[in-house]
């Protein structure tokens, strides 16, 4: 059993499972159920696909990742950003609105599915620590504005496209004189309405006395009310005959089980565009799913979210889906709700099927102005120029890649803006470690403690130079702390040792060996003794298994003070020696 739920966490929770969870998963499911109704609609509109592909992808996705996943609360289905990639990539394969187009998505999603799968059953998780926090977050920032300003068409009721913020705004500046006033009306109500819900409206009924739950539920059920209303309002107006772009008429009933038809070309277009999907959508996911979890002193599995994640991509491409990944608006409201396991996904994907089925012929004379508005006020909580200036302020290197994120994204589109992102921050990190904090220590008078000359008063000894480098020893590396010690030994004239303080080094490779051998060879050649101190256990035993201890010329020693004194004692002795060398000479 312990080997089953290994590989099936939902074993863990469901021994335990009673009336208690039940319930408050069933009421999760409702609050999810009718936010997510209009997301999944409004996120397929962004992906190029038909509104019902949303709800496809809001069912067995939440299945799958219910039986493999391990976070008790994230929700799992489309979001924006994932929307988003998912149509820049398709777009460049079929024109949006055929079935080649509907036909990428699937097994751009099959992909993506397949490769998390294998990087969990892998364990390359790790994989996901390349794309570091103020990239991933630039790239959110940019993929925000990206989005809201893609959906300003549908608010203005004209044509227009682009994949980038120049092509948005040249399409947008060209149409301007064919506003349907209309559609802008609506757009700008809907508008209205969700912000005045998101901001104003728990507090305001809360001030009247509703009960907190009551008021939270009513406040993230406004795009419901969006919905009905603005239906009625094209219903009952034939808004449609004015020139206000509806949705259309909506397939009823369940998404088609199977595979669809494959070609090589197809698949070998998708690789790159599913690999950073998965790896996005995944970075995305187990940050929700590890801050929730936290907060109930819980743990996911970041290698069993990768197959879970998995499982549920494969689920959508095989039900008429597309690529999808754990949301964080909905893992929150989730989470918030109550929900006690992943069955609260299995209840709403019950809502979202049953909505499939019943609910989408109400559904045609939906206003595409409206998805609009919710996708704009969806994704402007992704927008978060306040970690722009924090990076800037507190590391430039930093703040480099992640402007160039927004930068790449906004200008050339979210593919290239997350390859620049992830190139520019190893680029930045390789730069960073190839010239590392290199210390000249001493010691802290009255202490067994040794610190930086530059920033502490400390006692040094001219025949000794104790040396700390704050970086592992690698290929990009080695030479610069070659270059360090050779300055330092020829500015010292009455130097007899070099002691490399390794308290900081955590690995050497082959060429940082190479260094080490290069400096030991020079230093021997120039009579000073080259010594290692507090060097940690795995670096010891690679060391030992090489020739390089052999040839040391000094010893490695366990404390830097070991070091210095042992050194110092070596120094007096000789000191001594060549005094009574100097007196015997005097006497003959």
């Amino acid at each position: 059993m312990p080997e089953a739920s290994r590989f099936f966490p939902f074993l863990h929770w469901a021994r335990t499972y009673d009336g208690a969870m039940l319930s408050s998963d069933l009421l999760a499911a409702v609050i999810v159920t009718i936010m997510l109704i209009p997301q999944s609609l409004a996120y397929a509109m962004l992906a190029g696909l038909p509104a019902e592909v949303g709800l496809y992808a809001s069912i067995l996705p939440l299945v799958a990742y219910a039986i493999f996943g391990t976070s008790r609360t994230l929700a799992v289905g489309p979001v924006a950003v994932v929307s988003l990639m998912t149509a820049s990539a398709v777009g460049q394969i079929a024109a949006e609105g055929t079935l080649d187009y509907l036909t990428a998505a699937i097994v751009l999603a099959l992909l993506s599915g397949g490769m998390l799968v294998a990087m969990g059953i892998f364990r390359l998780g790790f994989l996901a620590n390349f794309l570091s926090h103020p990239v991933i977050s630039g790239f959110i920032t940019a993929s925000g504005l990206l989005i809201a300003a893609g959906q300003l068409r549908h608010i203005l009721g004209v044509p227009g496209g682009g994949n980038t913020l120049p092509e948005i705004a040249m399409s947008l500046s060209g149409h301007l004189t064919a506003i349907n006033p209309a559609t802008l009306a609506i757009g700008i109500g809907v508008l209205a309405l969700l912000f005045f819900a998101r901001k104003y409206l728990k507090p305001l009924l809360v001030a009247i006395r509703v009960p907190a739950c009551l008021a939270d539920m009513m406040a993230k059920a406004a795009p419901i009310l969006a919905v009905a209303a603005t239906v009625a309002l094209a219903t009952g107006l034939d808004l449609g005959a004015g020139g206000v772009a509806l949705v259309g008429e909506i397939p009823q009933g369940l998404p088609a089980f199977g595979v669809p038809a494959l070609s090589l070309d197809l698949v070998s277009a998708l690789l790159a565009p599913a690999f950073l999907i998965s790896v996005v959508g995944f970075v995305e996911s187990v940050s929700v799913g590890q801050t929730l979890a936290a907060k109930r002193r819980q743990r996911i599995d970041p290698d069993q979210e990768l197959i879970g994640l998995g499982a549920a991509n494969i689920a959508a491409g095989l039900s008429s889906g597309y690529p999808v990944t754990g949301g964080f608006a909905r893992s929150v409201v989730n989470f918030d709700a109550g929900a006690q396991t992943p069955a609260a996904g299995v209840f709403t994907a019950i809502g979202i099927a049953l909505a499939a089925m019943f609910l989408t012929p109400l559904l045609a004379n939906l206003p595409q102005a409206t998805l609009a508005a919710t996708i704009i006020v969806a994704v402007l909580t992704l927008v978060d120029l306040g970690a722009v200036r924090r990076v800037f302020a507190y590391s430039k290197s930093d703040f480099a890649a992640m402007a160039a994120t927004i930068a790449v994204t906004l200008g050339w589109g979210v593919e290239l803006g997350i390859v620049a992102g992830v190139l520019l921050s190893l680029l930045l990190h390789l730069y960073r470690t190839s010239k590392p904090h290199v210390a000249i220590v001493g010691q802290v008078p009255g202490t067994e403690h040794y610190r930086n000359v530059e920033r502490h008063s400390v006692l040094t000894n001219p025949e000794i130079l104790s040396i700390r480098v704050d970086e592992s020893l690698y290929f990009a590396n080695s030479r610069f702390l070659e270059d360090t010690i050779a300055a330092q030994v020829a500015d010292r004239p009455e130097l007899k040792h070099v002691i490399l303080m390794c308290s900081a080094v955590n690995a050497i490779d082959a060429s940082a060996l190479e260094s080490l051998e290069e400096i030991n060879r020079r230093l021997a050649d120039a009579g000073i003794g080259f010594h290692l101190s507090e060097v940690k256990g795995p670096v010891m035993d690679r060391l030992k298994g090489t020739e390089f201890l052999e040839h040391l010329n000094g010893e490695v020693h366990l404390s830097q003070h070991g070091a210095v004194s042992e050194v110092r004692s070596q120094c007096q002795a000789r000191g001594r020696s060549t005094m009574d060398a100097a007196s015997g000479a005097q006497a003959r």
